[in-house]
C-alpha cells in the first residue's frame, strides 16, 4: 500500500479517522475531569502521555506534510484535504490545550522527547529546502564559508535535538 492509496482509503472512509480526531480530545477531557486533583500523579500522567502521543504523532505527520506540499509540490490550499492535512493538526492543538488545563506538561513522561523530534524535523525540512532551492549557480555567488556556517549550523540543531530527544 502506497501513501496515496492509504489518505485514498481515508478519504473514502473517514468514519474512523473522524471518531479518532474528536474522541482523543474527548478522552482527554473525561480523564482530566476524572483525575482533576492528582493528574500529575503516577497513572494519570502515563495516561496523559499515551493520549499526546496518540494525538502528536498524526499531527506532526500533518505538519510535516503540508510544509512538504506547500514547498515542494507548490499544490493550493484550495485542495487542502481535510481529513488529512487539517483534523489531525486542529485534533493536536485541542487534545494538548485541554491536557494543558489539568496536567503541567513537564510532569506528562516523554512529552519533551516530542519537541526535541519536532524540532530535529523543522531543521531536516528546513536544509531540505534550503538544498533544494540553491541550485549550484547560485551557491557560486555566496561565500563558501556561509555555505559551510549554514550546514555546520543545521548539524548542531539537529544534534541539540537528538540530545533532548534522548534525554
Amino acid at each position: 500500500m502506497t501513501l496515496q492509496q492509504f489518505f485514498d482509503m481515508i478519504q473514502a472512509n473517514p468514519n474512523f479517522s473522524l471518531y479518532f480526531f474528536l474522541g482523543i480530545p474527548a478522552i482527554a477531557l473525561v480523564l482530566g475531569w476524572i483525575s482533576e486533583p492528582d493528574s500529575y500523579r503516577s497513572p494519570w500522567n502515563y495516561l496523559f502521555a499515551v493520549l499526546v502521543y496518540a494525538i502528536c504523532i498524526p499531527g506532526i505527520f500533518a505538519v510535516t506534510l503540508n510544509i512538504y506540499f506547500f514547498f515542494w509540490e507548490r499544490r493550493s490550499i484550495m485542495d487542502t484535504e481535510m481529513m488529512i492535512q487539517f483534523f489531525p493538526i486542529l485534533s493536536m492543538v485541542a487534545t494538548i490545550a485541554i491536557i494543558r488545563r489539568f496536567v503541567n506538561l513537564d510532569d506528562v513522561p516523554g512529552f519533551d522527547k516530542l519537541t526535541g523530534f519536532i524540532l530535529i524535523i523543522g531543521v531536516i525540512l528546513t536544509l531540505m529546502w534550503v538544498l533544494d532551492r540553491t541550485h549550484i549557480y547560485a551557491i557560486s555567488f555566496m561565500p563558501f564559508y556561509i555555505v559551510l556556517l549554514v550546514i555546520v549550523g543545521g548539524i548542531l540543531l539537529i544534534r541539540y535535538g537528538l540530545k533532548q530527544l534522548i534525554h
